[in-house]
């Protein structure tokens, strides 16, 4: 499947220095079809309780930890990083990361403004997915926990997994959809950002806290089509920038 590439007289991006929102300024009248969303989720449809960094550092020892993150600016790819070890220190790592995760299960909340964003895209007949670098368990107790259900949903046991595009591809191509009408949603800028790009499709970039900016996306070369700082925005940004039809 080949990615989409946008027409330079399609989309130029600015960033509004009072808003959250990186917006996408239509050249001309035409919108996108936009047919499908998939979403990560943890940290994006999920209220982020994971202390990543904690778990890096009992991974990786402290001095690895340092020495990776000062080589990695937009972040750390833990699980990348550990498919080079040995069977037995890769199990060990594994079972580590695990214990986190099922803490993070154990705190599972919904995002404010996932229920509603969600009723709103089913009131448009548009597809909702979900890809995360989280196991398939995390996502069922999600479904059961919430009764907000995202198919396709894969998780880490997808292989190759998030930045590669293969998981969002292998979305649009159950859907019978091009990459070109779908966005990618997520707070990940080397994840989500990512593997939206790489498959075509547009991306939205959530930022809570205002972790990233200009800078970040310059040294990474990801360029964000639209960012934001709640789910709760997003829905202005589809009703906008898209022809919804499913």
């Amino acid at each position: 499947m080949t990615s989409f590439l946008f027409s330079r007289s399609f989309l130029s991006l600015t960033l509004r220095p009072s808003s959250s929102i990186l917006m996408a300024n239509l050249t001309t009248n035409a919108k996108a079809r936009l047919r499908g969303v998939v979403f990560d989720m943890d940290g994006t449809l999920t209220v982020p309780v994971i202390d990543f960094a904690a778990m890096y550092r009992t991974v990786l020892g402290e001095d690895e930890y340092k020495r990776i993150k000062a080589e990695s600016p937009t972040g750390i790819d833990i699980l990348h990083h550990i498919e080079s070890w040995s069977p037995d220190k890769q199990q060990k790592a594994y079972e580590i990361i695990a214990d986190y995760e099922q803490q993070g299960i154990d705190k599972l909340q919904i995002m404010p403004g996932a229920v509603e964003l969600c009723s709103f895209l089913d009131s448009k007949k548009i597809k909702r997915g979900l890809i995360t670098r989280n196991v398939k368990k995390a996502i069922d107790i999600f479904h059961q926990r919430f009764g907000v259900i995202f198919s396709p949903a894969l998780g880490r046991e997808f292989r190759p997994y998030k930045p590669n595009p293969d998981p969002l591809l292998h979305i649009c191509s159950a859907w019978d959809i091009q990459p070109n009408e779908v966005i990618m949603v997520g707070d990940s800028l080397k994840d989500d950002i990512a593997c939206g790009k790489g498959a075509g499709a547009f991306t939205c970039l959530l930022d809570e806290t205002g972790r990233y900016g200009p800078d970040d996306f310059s040294v990474s070369g990801l360029h964000p089509d639209f960012k934001v700082d709640s789910l709760s925005k997003i829905q202005n940004i589809l009703e906008t920038n898209f022809d919804l039809i499913p």
